[in-house]
């Protein structure tokens, strides 16, 4: 299992499962088991509550790929 966390700031907000949108300072953490199965969370910068981002199941073909992913994801989310 392999964590990675990248802290961006998030001006038009991001979608989340328990409260709706969140925006300000967030911080974006992906988890990639073995087997390729990823998990997307989500918290204000210095909050212990982390929330999940919509949807399900996601896996990576090849679990190298999750830094790549990763990364893409913290860019696109920042993106205003």
């Amino acid at each position: 299992m392999e964590k990675k966390t990248s802290i961006f700031t998030a001006t038009h907000g991001v979608m989340t499962n328990e409260v709706g949108v969140i925006s300000g300072k967030l911080e974006l953490r992906t988890t990639c088991q073995d087997d390729g199965a990823l998990t997307l969370a989500i918290t204000y910068v210095g909050a212990e509550e982390w929330y999940t981002l919509p949807g399900k199941d996601y896996r990576l073909h090849d679990p190298r790929d999750h830094e790549v992913v990763h990364r893409m994801l913290a860019t696109v989310l920042e993106r205003p």
